[in-house]
């Protein structure tokens, strides 16, 4: 087994400690200033909205100076400490800018998902009640109509925009937040009745950021691509605080659109990349695809070379992939990527394995809003293929509760739930103290909801949410996300969710059913058109021998049993998530 690395990211905090902060972790305010004196000329915020796409980059110090203009503005249009500023908009330096203001002015952000439908902003506006929302210019006329009590101002250049909000003079400075303050209260997607947000603190989202480093190295050098919404804590964190305690650069991306995101992974020289499942296969995808292309031979002899690699790579630690699979990364412009970083939901093997092969370090990590997020990060150093991570024990605990002997593809595991203790995990639910009490374990843990178990080396496995388990015949267990995982290569489905029915009038065990929406490239590859009213059966088949090659991976009692054809895709978060409170459509 390799030695562990033992890493103190945070090092350099007691050069500043006492001068610049006296907390036990700075604040956001405390840390930009402490990273602007180490980086100030070094790049900050990127992003490629010049003319014809050109690129923009702005200074730690030049950000900075907006940071501290906005926040004057701030405090003199009414914003007091513990105010709420909301933020509701594409990624962008503007978005960044408002976030660190708002702290500034000793304020709390409010993120909103871009994504969220009207009637579910109106829920969250009406819980958090900001004073103040910035937003992109589609969403002004919304806010207006309904709050026109409060302060609407842009995102984007025009009129009211936020780079050009100035006080007519300097304010008094509000009292200043420590690390203990709430900075953030983030709402988590597809919110209906009364939304739970999550309230972290200063010290919550600044310690969640460095240790997380104690399994990853971060340079001042690095780029980090902000492509998914920067409201989601997981982008949030990884691709926004961790950066800017570094001070590394970050490319702000605003679209999925394939030809935006090879330019920007191109021109920006990413070399750390955050994405979800959805985004890395499709990409390999795309890499697959053009190897196809080059004839069976090539293929062939690709895929002997992908096996070496890797086996090299697990078995040395040396990286002998870069420099075998050179064109093929360039190609895909992915050749700067030093890591990349899955969350938002396990990854098939088979895809880890492959990026992995061709040179790039791919590592897994594991959490959830209400801890920040990240609470298990695989090391570069020690990865393993089936865990969504290491925990960073001795700055957390987790530990499985409630567990039963359960078959895994690992033999028979202790699973249960997976409670964590740590300085990352949330003050609690805004304005509520019941829902907040019932998320504790009586020592104090909190209950994650995820089923999952943990090796000896600390390595969290994770089998599925604990509401979603699917009880079959004679007791078995069965997590829908791990039969979800296995179709993540199958081109033929662009979407799968596995749920259990109830067979008959026999409620005492499910059976597992798949609804999967058919991909557009099976209907191109059969040379039919997607129909609405009827299903052709030629789809039908094909997705049958999918499944029927699914199947052979499960035990018979996990086997699906019923296919249900989608007329449309089930409704998704801006993660890339099924929201599984669906009425799906079917044939």
């Amino acid at each position: 087994m390799a030695k562990a690395i033992v890493r103190e990211p945070w090092k350099f905090l007691d050069e500043f400690r006492g001068k610049d902060f006296n907390g036990e972790w700075p604040t956001f305010p405390e840390m930009l200033k402490i990273t602007t004196k180490r980086f100030g000329e070094r790049p900050f915020f990127t992003v490629f909205d010049g003319p014809e796409e050109s690129k923009n980059t702005l200074t730690y110090s030049q950000v900075m100076a907006k940071v501290e203009k906005l926040a004057n503005w701030l405090i003199a249009n009414g914003i007091k400490k513990g105010d709420r500023v909301a933020v509701m908009g594409k990624n962008s330096p503007e978005w960044a800018l408002v976030y660190h203001s708002t702290f500034f002015a000793s304020g709390i952000i409010v993120p909103i998902d871009n994504g969220l439908h009207e009637p579910e902003v109106v829920n969250v506006i009406k819980t958090a009640q900001p004073k103040i929302v910035i937003c992109d210019d589609d969403k002004a006329p919304f806010f207006a109509n309904n709050f026109p009590e409060l302060i609407i101002k842009s995102l984007n250049p025009g009129e009211n925009y936020v780079y050009d909000l100035e006080a007519a003079e300097k304010q008094p400075l509000n009292e200043p937040v420590v690390e203990t303050d709430t900075a953030a209260i983030l709402f988590t997607s597809g919110t209906t009745g009364t939304p739970k947000g999550v309230m972290l603190s200063h010290k919550n989202l600044i310690s969640d950021g460095f240790i997380a480093q104690t399994n990853l190295d971060i340079f001042p050098t690095d780029v980090f691509y902000a492509l998914l919404p920067l409201h989601h804590a997981y982008t949030m964190q990884a691709a926004f605080i961790v950066p800017m305690e570094c001070g590394a650069e970050i490319v702000f991306g605003k679209s999925l659109a394939v030809t935006k995101l090879m330019k920007e992974l191109k021109e920006g020289k990413i070399s750390i990349m955050l994405g979800v499942p959805v985004l890395y296969n499709k990409l390999l995808a795309g890499i697959r695809n053009g190897i196809k292309s080059k004839g069976p031979v090539v293929e062939d002899a690709i895929s002997i070379l992908r096996g070496i690699s890797f086996l090299v790579k697990k078995l040395t630690g040396i990286n002998i992939g870069k420099k075998l699979f050179k064109a093929v990364l360039q190609q895909a412009n992915i050749y700067t990527l030093r890591v990349a970083i899955c969350g938002g939901g396990p990854l098939a093997s088979s895809v880890f394995k492959q990026y992995n092969a061709m040179g790039i370090d791919f590592i897994q990590g594991y959490g959830l809003t209400e801890t920040s997020p990240i609470i298990t990060l695989n090391p570069i150093e020690h990865f393993k293929i089936e865990s969504v991570g290491k925990d960073f024990a001795p700055f957390e605990e987790i530990k499985i509760i409630n567990s039963e002997k359960t078959s895994t593809p690992r033999g028979m595991q202790d699973v249960g739930e997976i409670v964590v203790k740590g300085p990352m995990v949330m003050q609690g639910y805004y304005n509520m103290p019941e829902e907040t009490a019932k998320m504790y374990t009586e020592d104090g843990f909190l209950k994650t909801g995820d089923l999952g178990w943990k090796d000896s080396e600390g390595y969290v496995m994770l089998c599925g949410r604990a509401k979603n388990l699917i009880v079959t015949n004679g007791g078995k267990n069965v997590y829908p996300e791990e039969i979800e995982d296995s179709f993540q290569l199958i081109d033929d489905v662009q979407q799968v969710t596995v749920r259990g029915y109830y067979e008959g009038d026999d409620k005492t065990s499910e059976m597992i059913e798949a609804l999967i929406y058919p991909s557009d490239a099976l209907y191109t590859s059969l040379g039919l058109t997607r129909s609405v009213t009827s299903l052709q059966p030629e789809i039908l088949d094909a997705i049958k021998r999918d499944v029927s090659k699914v199947n052979k991976n499960f035990q018979s009692y996990s086997q699906i049993t019923k296919i249900t054809i989608l007329k449309e895709p089930l409704e998704m978060t801006t993660t890339q998530k099924v929201k599984r409170n669906f009425t799906p459509k079917t044939y």
